[in-house]
């Protein structure tokens, strides 16, 4: 199993707006920058992977008419501190606006952190690393879930599974 963290995690006004009043919006208003990436396997996992990001990457938000769901597109390079291997990460999800993750999203004072499962991702990676090159090869999803702890910018948590034949 791998880990993403994705820390600092904020959403601008803009699309708060969008959040509640269904308006259209310009598409850059729907992107928001990812400045800490972190990608960490869980013991036991192959290949082993302990990496962290290169630059800032993007995350391509935007939400369904209805206001109840949020479409995730983003990417990003992160860089293994074991063999310095590059690795471009991508994914695509979908998150269910929850009256919790509208408190965070609404930098309400009182948010609290989510469960698992109301954010679900499709990850794939590319690296020119060959000790890192079986994880091109695998097809990857993953459960999410946003982290408010006090003094700390919000951390978006991933728990990602390799699917396997079964």
């Amino acid at each position: 199993m791998l880990r993403i963290r994705i820390e600092g995690y904020t959403a601008c006004s803009r699309c708060i707006l969008f959040l509640f009043t269904r308006c259209m919006l310009a598409a850059d208003h729907g992107t928001q920058p990812l400045t800490n990436i972190i990608v960490k396997s869980e013991p036991g996992f192959s290949p082993s992977v302990d990496a962290e990001i290169v630059g800032n990457g993007n995350d391509y938000i935007h939400n369904d008419p209805s206001g109840k769901h949020m479409r995730l597109d983003a990417h990003g390079v992160v860089k293994d501190k074991a063999t310095g291997g590059i690795i471009y990460i991508n994914y695509t999800g979908i998150i269910d606006i929850s009256p919790e993750l509208a408190s965070i999203l609404g930098g309400k004072e009182d948010a609290k952190s989510t469960e698992f499962g109301e954010a679900f991702i499709e990850m794939r990676f590319e690296t020119g690393e060959e000790k890192l090159k079986d994880l091109e090869l695998g097809t990857f999803v993953g459960a999410g879930r946003f982290l408010v702890e006090e003094g700390k910018p919000v951390t978006v948590e991933y728990k990602l599974s390799k699917v396997v034949k079964g």
